[in-house]
């Protein structure tokens, strides 16, 4: 019997208030696309899903490095990427050599982008706006964790941070992977490379490594859209993003503060498991 499986892309799309981020992927359950934002989301069933020499095609549309072409209900268009920004190495670190629940890649920090999109009639420009893209795989997403994206700030720079219970080998423990790309500098924080969760909580984040420390906070809405999640390969539970949340980070390096940023367009997700 084969083993529970499941991969899907996020294709993050950002300029000013607007963003759409596009999630294809396929699960034991079938192959799919889903939609995100401000206004809401959607999930779309598709026949099926190839991915072939990084060009992902499901339905109508297809995703790429180079860009993303989309056909779907209500949903239509054509956005062009610039050169990508990749890490210099895996953001798994080590891990990438062992069985996962799950396994995240992050494809591009961020990147340039052109066209526009239309969704239920209204136009969507991202000329000038900015992009991200990553990728999950495995068999479930993990029962508690936090994922905080920004692309959106006023000078280049990108973070991404995510925190997890992690099961591993009959045990449990919360770990971090973390990446912040500053003016072509890349930092890392990763439970691998010793890094400490001070603070998780849906408002805060503190990590310490070393002589390095970061801190975000966090004012997400209310209650952000549904997303449907993977769990033993199925499409089967719900989770829900926050597209354009304020977001503040600070980052220090041997007790110099290097970055300073705030943010009106972060995303994050904050899924704690069911008592």
């Amino acid at each position: 019997m084969e083993k529970p499986y499941f991969e899907g892309w996020y294709f993050k799309h950002q300029k000013g208030d607007d963003m759409i981020a596009f999630i294809p992927g396929k699960a034991d359950s079938g192959a799919f696309v889903q939609m995100i934002a401000p206004t809401g989301s959607r999930f779309f069933a598709m026949p099926e899903l190839t991915h072939q020499d990084g060009c992902i095609q499901v339905g109508n549309c297809i995703f790429s490095s180079a860009g993303c072409k989309v056909d779907l209900p209500g949903v239509h268009g054509e956005i062009t990427y610039a050169a990508l920004t990749p890490l210099k190495s895996d953001i798994m670190g080590p891990f990438r050599f062992f069985p996962m629940e799950c396994r995240h890649s992050i494809i591009s920090m961020s990147h340039s982008l052109y066209g526009s999109l239309c969704l239920d009639g209204q136009m969507y420009h991202f000329d000038g706006g900015m992009g991200y893209i990553e990728k999950d795989s495995g068999t479930s997403f993990p029962r508690a964790y936090q994922w905080v994206q920004c692309s959106a700030f006023p000078f280049p720079c990108s973070i991404m941070v995510s925190i997890a219970r992690i099961p591993f080998y009959g045990i449990r423990f919360r770990g971090c992977i973390c990446a912040i790309v500053l003016d072509g500098k890349h930092y890392r924080f990763a439970t691998y490379d010793g890094a400490r969760i001070l603070v998780s909580s849906k408002e805060h984040i503190r990590l310490a490594q070393g002589q390095s420390l970061l801190e975000i906070d966090l004012k997400p809405s209310p209650s952000g859209h549904l997303l449907y999640a993977p769990k033993l390969g199925q499409m089967s539970d719900t989770i829900r993003e926050c597209c354009n949340a304020e977001i503040q980070v600070r980052l220090w390096e041997k007790g110099a503060l290097i970055l300073d940023a705030s943010s009106q367009h972060a995303a994050c997700e904050f899924v704690t498991p069911e008592k």
